[in-house]
């Protein structure tokens, strides 16, 4: 007989269809590490300029850098039913490719808690990239943002996640 897999339910809706916080009161305080990533695709002068620092604003690299951490500790801000967490490390990096023209955005989030911390990487990413927008728009108004996922996470109930890939264990129904 086929292993059942569990049913996976939506766990900020109630049995009556209605939005709420999920209560994270009863789980284990874990480790739990999130990766996010993105991009930002552009032309290739608007690239140099961002790699060569030749921006009239500045550093824009260094100023998203920045407003990507900043964007991690105030998530439950912004997304409503998303739980305030302590976090121990938010770590923003980027890369340049050429063809086409793109900075790639990476966000690692850590915490150590009752819940996870995909939210923060996830907002710490689409915040970088939309600070670099702002910094380099007079040069490139036709920047694109996109390719914003979770690229990893581990720890918690529901255990370790790698995109494209299958989780390490089986994820569990919410309750």
């Amino acid at each position: 007989m086929a292993q059942e897999t569990p049913e996976l339910t939506l766990t900020h809706v109630d049995a009556a269809g209605q939005a709420h916080m999920v209560d994270v009161g009863g789980k284990a305080t874990t480790t739990r590490v999130a990766v996010a990533s993105g991009g930002i695709t552009m032309s290739p002068t608007t690239l140099a300029a961002l790699r060569d620092h030749t921006l009239a604003k500045g550093d824009a690299l260094a100023v998203a850098r920045v407003a990507g951490i900043m964007a991690a500790k105030e998530t439950p801000r912004l997304i409503p039913l998303c739980h305030g967490i302590m976090l121990s490390s938010v770590v923003v990096d980027f890369t340049f490719a050429e063809a086409p023209a793109r900075i790639g955005i990476t966000a690692r989030v850590t915490t150590v808690g009752q819940t996870g911390a995909e939210m923060e990487a996830l907002t710490a990413v689409t915040v970088a990239a939309l600070t670099i927008y702002d910094m380099a728009k007079a040069l490139d108004r036709a920047m694109v943002i996109g390719d914003i996922r979770l690229e990893r996470k581990s720890g918690g109930k529901s255990g370790d996640y790698v995109h494209g890939g299958e989780p390490e264990e089986p994820a569990t129904t919410a309750g």
